[in-house]
């Protein structure tokens, strides 16, 4: 039986890296459904390579584009979040839910909903949404499969193992490549120095959270929600050659790490195979070669988005939702030279200081903190440039 298989972001990094493990063995896979934000070309020319169902462009506008460019093709076009919906409720087997920020939670919601085996790589849809997720989850006999190599990595090193018997769950960190820099140092950072990681590939909104290290503060989130120890035995730890992507310390003392070279194929063949393993073309670890691992605390005085991300999680409801749509407002201003790089933290903890929102109770409610809290964070870039 070919696994059928649908990718969310197809034309990210991530979703491009899925694609490379799928199409080294064709006959395993068949393509149900491809997404794209706004790449037409992208989107259409994967499609018809991957003899992909559908098409989905999440642009409603660029409909008749992929329409046009999906001429002479059996794969079917079509566009706009009503669509991506569809998509998600396709009937796939397993989906890879890789759509950049809270544009991903409708689609991720949905394929959750409908039951399959979703391989989460959109962290801001577990960090905005996380208690109606995992509700949503056991509801409806769905697995969710963390795809982020840190997560991943824990769910590994859980393999078999009781939640009861662990006493640490501990986060990697690259510390991204202004580990070292002074505050002082990083007023003058540049988004072409923010986006060069110095470990990973990733594309631009993640690697500047990244380098703010409001990527580990969102991936703390996450973990709150995905390995429920509480929030006080989950640690972050600096480790700068992304080799250790994450440890358990259980009860009796014994620490579980899983390692592997800096290639996202790696946890997402991990998903993609899950409960087996398949082969991948990644490098083998040569730990010979590395030569050493160097380990160190964090420190949220130069990385204050830390500080925030732990402080939301401790207060839950709709504040994870508000500092992820800010820090996406404010990333967004960075990359287009609006503001200054320190200005991102300080811009979300504003916002989280004059904006709160009740308890969601549904998906419209997280969207409106959402909405809510992106206005609140123009209105501080504002008298911020004024």
């Amino acid at each position: 039986m070919r696994k059928k298989i649908s990718i969310f972001g197809a034309t990210g990094s991530v979703g491009m890296s899925t694609l490379d493990l799928i199409e080294r063995d064709p006959d395993a896979f068949e393509i149900v459904a491809l997404t794209a934000h706004s790449d037409v070309d992208g989107l259409a020319a994967i499609a018809r390579r991957c003899n992909a169902r559908m098409a989905v462009i999440g642009d409603a506008a660029r409909y008749n584009a992929l329409r046009t460019a999906l001429q002479g093709s059996e794969v079917e076009a079509a566009a706009g979040e009503t669509a991506l919906v569809e998509a998600a409720e396709a009937g796939a087997d397993w989906s890879m839910a890789a759509i950049v920020g809270c544009a991903g939670l409708r689609p991720t919601m949905a394929a959750v909903k409908a039951g399959g085996t979703v391989a989460l790589a959109n962290k801001e849809s577990l960090v905005s949404a996380g208690a109606l997720m995992m509700d949503a989850v056991e509801h409806s006999g769905a697995t969710l499969l963390p795809v982020d190599s840190e997560h991943n990595a824990i769910f590994q090193c859980l393999a078999g193992s009781s939640l009861s018997d662990v006493a640490r769950i501990i986060l990697t960190a690259s510390g991204g490549p202004f580990r070292t820099r002074s505050r002082d140092e990083m007023r003058a950072i540049t988004p072409s120095q923010a986006v060069a990681h110095p470990n990973w590939s990733m594309g631009a909104k993640i690697s500047v959270d990244s380098a703010t290290m409001m990527n580990k503060g969102l991936e703390l989130i996450e973990a709150v929600h995905l390995f429920p120890v509480g929030l006080d035995r989950i640690e972050i730890l600096v480790h700068p050659q992304s080799i250790v992507h994450s440890m358990v310390e259980y009860r009796d003392r014994s620490t579980l790490a899983q390692l592997g070279s800096p290639d996202m194929r790696i946890p997402i063949a991990s998903a993609l195979a899950w409960p087996t393993r398949m082969e991948t073309p990644c490098q083998p670890l040569d730990l010979a070669t590395v030569g050493r691992l160097d380990f160190e605390a964090p420190d949220e005085e130069r990385f204050p988005a830390l500080r925030l991300a732990r402080q939301v999680a401790q207060e839950g409801g709709a504040a994870p939702a508000i500092l992820n749509a800010a820090n996406e407002v404010a990333v967004a201003a960075f990359l287009k030279g609006a503001i200054g790089f320190l200005d991102i933290a300080m811009i979300v903890e504003d916002v989280l200081n004059r904006y709160s929102a009740p308890v969601p109770s549904g998906i419209d409610d997280v969207l409106e903190a959402d909405a809510q809290a992106r206005t609140q964070a123009r209105h501080v870039m504002e008298r911020l440039t004024a």
